[in-house]
């Protein structure tokens, strides 16, 4: 799509020549309100040409639209103005605008962007790292338990911190099996 109002014109003309929804006077609607208020974008004679009602009106609005055309940016965003003001529905279901729309639509498409999850920074040598420290540790602890202390010695350390209740439970428990 382009970016100025003179290419969605060319865009969009062949869809509004079609388009049945611009009858005589809503044709009219539009060309008074370019002349009249833009006069300098439709004069006095111009209007009057585009306004014949011996012209079929798909004739007309081609016209009009070329003529915009050829008038350049301001001309072209001045008609979809007096488009939007005149004939909203039309308006809404010109190609550039359903295209436009679509875009906007979050729904319908998902972000150009896609958001990154970053657990930490330090990549994944950081975490295999700590995983293999962690297996590590749990051979250790599996190997070292049943030869050495039949797992009192770990548990008399986890104990260190926690509450005092939990804490008595497991040195009674470490001491117990130091016993046997």
């Amino acid at each position: 799509m382009g970016d100025g109002f003179k290419e969605q014109l060319t865009e969009d003309s062949s869809f509004l020549k079609a388009d049945r929804r611009l009858d005589t006077e809503l044709v009219d609607k539009l060309i008074l309100q370019l002349n009249r208020i833009y006069p300098q974008i439709l004069t006095d004679k111009e209007a009057t040409k585009f306004r014949k009602l011996d012209v079929p009106t798909s004739v007309r609005v081609d016209e009009l639209l070329t003529h915009l055309q050829g008038k350049g940016e301001e001309a072209c965003r001045e008609f979809y103005r007096a488009l939007h003001l005149h004939v909203e529905e039309v308006y809404y279901s010109l190609p550039t605008r359903l295209r436009l729309r679509d875009l906007m639509d979050p729904l319908r498409y998902q972000p150009l962007y896609r958001q990154k999850y970053v657990l930490n920074e330090r990549g994944p040598v950081f975490f295999l790292g700590c995983f293999g420290f962690a297996v590590g540790m749990a051979l250790l602890y599996y190997y070292s338990e049943t030869k050495v202390t039949g797992g009192s010695r770990a548990l008399g350390m986890a104990a260190l911190g926690l509450k005092k209740k939990a804490q008595e439970v497991l040195i009674w428990y470490t001491e117990e099996n130091l016993l046997k």
